[in-house]
Parts: C-alpha cells; sequence; structure tokens
C-alpha cells in the first residue's frame, strides 16, 4: 500500500497544518510506502518571491522532518526535483474536460481571495492528480478543501483508462480526516494562512506566547460558568493537553469562577510543552543544512526512479513511444 502527500510551501507551518497533515504523515510511515513532498510549484501560483519561494521551501523541509519525518522509512522530496511531474499534467489535461475544473471552488475562492487569476491557478488539480498519479498513489489523506480535487483526480484516471485502456493509471482512495476541520484559528474561524489566523507550530517564545493571549472570547464575567460549545480554548487544549487534563479544563469552565486568561495560560504551557522535543529536534537540523539538501536530492532520486516506471507506461500507452 503506498501513501502519498503534498504540503505547500506557504509560509510557516501552524497547528491545523501539523494536525491535519504533518503528524498524520508521520504516523503513515509506519505502514507501507509513503510518499512525502514539498509542493513548491502548487506555491508558484501565490509566491513570486523566489528567495521567499526558497526560504518556505527550507522551512518546510526542517519543520517536516523535525516533526518525525523519518527519511529511511518515507520518501521525501521538493516537487520540482521530479519534472516528470509536468509531462503527466499535461497528458491528463488533454483528457480533461474544461467543465471539470470550472467547477473546483476552490479556483473561485483563491481569486475571490484576490489571487491573480492565472491557467496555474485553474488548471492546479490537473497538477495535482499528475502528483498523485505518477508514483501508482494507492491512499491520498484529504481534508474538506482537497476532496474535490481528489475526485477529479479520481475522474481523471476514469477518463485515461476509458481512453487508452484499463490499467492505465490506478485509483487513489481518499483518507478522509476529519481532524482537519477541527482545528480552528485564533479568531473561531478554521485556521488559515488566508485568515491570518494561525497558530505557528515553531517561533520565538514571546511573540507565540502573545498569540496565544490573544484568542478571541466572550464577555462572560469571571465568576460566571463559560460556554463549552464552540470554544477555541478548549478546541485547541483538546489537541495538546491529556484526556484528564482536557477533561478538567471542561468542568472549570463549566463552574464558573476562573477567567479566560487563566484558561489560556493553560492553553499555552500545554501548546509550549507539547512542541518542546520538536524545537530541540528543528534547532538541530536547521544547524545543519547541508544534511537537509541531501535528503531531498536523495528522496528526489527515488522519486524519479519511481516516477519513471509510471511515465514510461503512460507514454506507451497513448501513443508517445
Amino acid at each position: 500500500m503506498r501513501t502519498l502527500t503534498g504540503l505547500q510551501p506557504s509560509g510557516k507551518q501552524h497547528l491545523g497544518n501539523y494536525f491535519g497533515a504533518m503528524r498524520p504523515a508521520v504516523e503513515l510511515q509506519e505502514s507501507g510506502e509513503a510518499f512525502y513532498f514539498i509542493a513548491d510549484y502548487h506555491a508558484m501560483t501565490s509566491t513570486h518571491d523566489p528567495g521567499e519561494l526558497r526560504e518556505n521551501v527550507r522551512d518546510l523541509a526542517i519543520d517536516f522532518l523535525a516533526c518525525g519525518l523519518d527519511p529511511e522509512k518515507a520518501v521525501f522530496w521538493r516537487q520540482s526535483d521530479v519534472p516528470e511531474v509536468n509531462e503527466l499534467a499535461w497528458i491528463l489535461s488533454t483528457v480533461c474536460p474544461m467543465g471539470l475544473l470550472e467547477r473546483c471552488h476552490s479556483y473561485k475562492d483563491k481569486v475571490a481571495r484576490g489571487i491573480a487569476p492565472s491557467h496555474a491557478l485553474f488548471a492546479y488539480p490537473v497538477l495535482m492528480a499528475a502528483d498523485i498519479l505518477l508514483f501508482d498513489s494507492n491512499e491520498v489523506p484529504v481534508g474538506d478543501d482537497q476532496k474535490q480535487h481528489l475526485e477529479v483526480t479520481r475522474d481523471l484516471v476514469i477518463k485515461m483508462n476509458e481512453r487508452y485502456g484499463e490499467g492505465t493509471l490506478v485509483m487513489p482512495e481518499p483518507i478522509i480526516r476529519e481532524a482537519v476541520a477541527k482545528v480552528p484559528g485564533l479568531d473561531g474561524q478554521k485556521m488559515s494562512k488566508s485568515y491570518n489566523n494561525t497558530l505557528p507550530i515553531f517561533g520565538e517564545e514571546k511573540p507565540l506566547r502573545k498569540m496565544v493571549m490573544k484568542i478571541v472570547t466572550d464577555s462572560t464575567p469571571v465568576e460566571d460558568p463559560k460556554p463549552v460549545e464552540g470554544s477555541v480554548i478548549l478546541q485547541l487544549y483538546k489537541l495538546l493537553a491529556s484526556d484528564a487534563d482536557y477533561q478538567a479544563m471542561v468542568a472549570d469552565h463549566q463552574a464558573g469562577g476562573t477567567g479566560y486568561g487563566d484558561f489560556k495560560k493553560r492553553l499555552w504551557e500545554a501548546y509550549w510543552e507539547f512542541f518542546a522535543p520538536m524545537r530541540a529536534r528543528r534547532a538541530e537540523i536547521a544547524a545543519d543544512p547541508a544534511s537537509v539538501d541531501q535528503v531531498l536530492a536523495a528522496g528526489a532520486a527515488r522519486a524519479r526512479q519511481e516516477a519513471a516506471v509510471v511515465l514510461d507506461r503512460v507514454r506507451a500507452t497513448v501513443g508517445l513511444r
């Protein structure tokens, strides 16, 4: 069984990235074949500064390794180091109906948020399909925001196999991780860089503490019980604290007599302690940048070997060989 996950290098990784993609990926590397890549081609739809893109790629590589990705257990590479993905994307585009892409809500959402419309932004799902299909991926972990794109991938597999013969491409199955949608931002909306409401997993202590203390709450007096339903503090605390500590905070919300400032302090302590081992590991990795380059280069070499098998099969099937 082969699992594939791609993360876009679009800035500092936050709790939503960690619990939605990074931790599940680390867990999956313990069973079956794990293929993980840094989606820098995709990032070019919104990041146009070369220096920023390079920095984001390196930071994401370091973060992922610090969070437990093991290059001995998983293939880990930079998307642009495997150019075969672009050839497969072109082949897929020859069977992709315009209407399939026009129905994708992600393009409209991004344009509405101010990202300049472009062919790359519009055709994003086709490149994502190529990312998945180039490695005969069996399973792809996805959250709510990517489910539609995976359906596009599956539609393209059907169209390719109908036109060129069964077995041309392998049909991937989604692994739906509902936890992705349950990581709230500091303002109560879904945690997202687009909303500027994220809590980074790494950074300096003082700024991060200030971010936690600025979490939006209501005006319930200290002495009164606090609402449990929809509490951003409780939702984040549940991810970071033990079950016993979480239940204790719920009880304190219901009992009254404790202010939101105290609850935020508990959340801060749990958050800082949770990522302490990863912060230490990150410092070690960052101190040896050459080792990161070696990991990505070795991963790209392995990924290209696997990609060549699939692309050669597809080329022959469609008449390019």
